[in-house]
């Protein structure tokens, strides 16, 4: 029995623009809460971000930066931070790669450099809505949950493995193609995410139904009960689900949600 549903944002539960059907999920939202089924966000972005999406559902809890930081509007379920040592010589192994752009994401907020191009900081606050420019990494007073990188498109798996070399021990790169990676701490992904909330709610992975796209989804859609593929996912991502749905344009995981409903 289905007792939390999860999904990824971007290229799963969001349109392209950003959008998604309000009216359809208002609707299945109260019918979930009636059932006492727990909605879940699982996304790479962060927090502040996320929760724009739904302010009128102080209820809804987020498991952001691919499970570091669990909590909803009221309280928070888990946080899970690199030491200050490890911040540092990782921000130095990312750092000697050419052609990246970095962001240092914290608790409270993102961090650029001033020396970033001022297109790509305005770009970036659609996915960070708390992001500062900072002249230096060394002056952050918050806890680090990861480092997000967007490099040119076809170096992205190339950039990948250099990363998986030079950070073993350390953390972990993590893609969802297009040119993004996020390095991660280790053990931390959606699916960790989505165990450790499920440990204080009480519910089994195998209670979960898990919605998602990409390279970051892989995990939590393998480990719960009813993995879902948008029908615009990776390959490798469909190939480990359960079932595939409709794409994202297409409002592919409220279709889902709907059908389960009806049962």
């Amino acid at each position: 029995m289905i007792k939390l549903i999860a999904t990824d944002m971007d290229g799963t539960f969001l349109r392209s623009d950003m959008t998604y059907d309000e009216a359809k999920f208002a609707r299945l939202y109260q019918e979930l809460q009636s059932q006492q089924i727990q909605f879940v966000v699982a996304s790479g972005n962060q927090y502040f971000q996320l929760k724009s999406f739904f302010k009128d559902y102080p209820d809804i809890i987020y498991i952001s930066e691919n499970g570091a930081y669990i909590r909803n509007t009221k309280q928070t379920f888990a946080k899970h931070a690199f030491s200050q040592n490890n911040v540092q010589t990782i921000l130095d192994k990312i750092q000697a790669i050419p052609n990246l752009k970095l962001l240092v994401c914290g608790a409270k907020s993102a961090y650029a450099l001033s020396t970033m191009d001022s297109e790509h900081v305005e770009e970036m606050r659609h996915y960070y809505h708390h992001l500062e420019v900072m002249d230096d990494f060394e002056s952050i007073d918050d806890d680090i949950l990861k480092f997000a990188i967007s490099c040119p498109v076809a170096e992205t798996d190339n950039i990948v493995e250099q990363l998986r070399e030079s950070l073993v021990g350390l953390a972990e790169p993590t893609s969802s193609g297009h040119g993004d990676i996020d390095v991660i701490q280790l053990g931390l992904n959606k699916a960790a995410g989505l165990k450790e909330l499920g440990q204080i709610l009480n519910i089994d992975l195998s209670e979960m139904m898990a919605f998602g796209d990409g390279g970051n989804d892989l995990e939590m859609l393998r480990e719960v009960g009813c993995g879902v593929a948008m029908e615009n996912a990776q390959a490798n991502v469909s190939a480990v689900a359960d079932q595939t749905t409709a794409n994202n344009q297409d409002q592919g995981v409220l279709q889902t949600i709907d059908k389960f409903l009806e049962h």
